[in-house]
């Protein structure tokens, strides 16, 4: 089976949603302590949130396994992407609340990531990869766009509250200048929601890789507070508040749209 789908749109948009997987495998699962078994650290209902945008022409990229599995925004030699911070690695071993995910000795070994980089992260970078270069060719430019949520306090990961929208270029170098200046100024003009630009998150493992600007790939993440638009306990979905949440997003999707100077 293939490890995710790929909705090819019409617009120069990807869409990638790399932690929106929350299925384990049964044989991992039975080595996982009880609370891991839920993926409680997805980024629950982001392709939800995210719908809307392939009416936009987005293409949307979205993997079926959790982050458990294996961290598809994590470079595959496993190298911190946060040096000196706390971060979960390619294949966690312990929660965002900084309990172990396996059972004592039932943890992966070399050849076990290996494996799960073979089988899960290799196929979607791949495709992410042909997605960006089919876009590039009809289109000149493409903006890759990461989608991303978390809840609102990690306090292994960040202290206090995160904002609610926090916008990852890699310090600057994964989009031109212009883009995230009109990004910026977007969040500024809103007073809805609190947000930061290369604060805590400044883009992963794919925002960095891929962001290209002088090549005509630009790349943001946007890592939102789940608090937003979802129960953080019950993970339940929240249609009216997300939908507050889709305006300002499409808002920013559309701004990725225009044409560059």
């Amino acid at each position: 089976m293939t490890p995710y789908t790929l909705n090819r749109g019409t617009a120069p948009l990807l869409i990638s949603l790399p932690h929106n997987g929350s299925a384990i495998p049964d044989d991992l699962a039975a080595r996982m302590k009880r609370p891991a078994r839920r993926s409680p650290d997805t980024d629950w209902h982001v392709a939800e949130l995210y719908d809307f945008a392939r009416a936009l022409g987005a293409s949307v990229i979205k993997p079926f396994a959790s982050r458990y599995v294996v961290d598809l925004n994590r470079p595959a030699d496993g190298h911190a992407l946060y040096p000196g911070r706390s971060e979960t690695g390619l294949v966690p071993t312990v929660l965002f609340s900084g309990e172990p995910i396996y059972r004592p000795g039932a943890e992966p070994d070399a050849t076990e990531v290996a494996d799960r980089v073979k089988r899960w992260w290799k196929p979607y970078h791949a495709a992410l990869a042909d997605e960006l270069r089919r876009l590039r060719k009809q289109f000149g430019r493409v903006v890759l766009w990461e989608g991303h949520s978390i809840r609102s306090h990690v306090p292994m990961l960040f202290d206090g509250r995160l904002p609610d929208f926090n916008l990852g270029t890699a310090d600057g170098a994964s989009c031109s200048p212009a883009l995230q200046a009109k990004l910026a100024a977007l969040l500024e003009g809103q007073a809805d929601y609190s947000w930061a630009v290369n604060g805590r998150f400044k883009g992963g493992y794919i925002t960095r890789h891929y962001g290209r600007p002088d090549d005509g790939v630009d790349a943001v993440q946007l890592e939102l507070a789940q608090v937003n638009y979802m129960d953080e306990d019950t993970f339940e979905y929240l249609p009216r508040k997300a939908a507050n949440v889709q305006v300002l997003i499409g808002e920013m999707l559309k701004v990725c749209l225009e044409p560059t100077p």
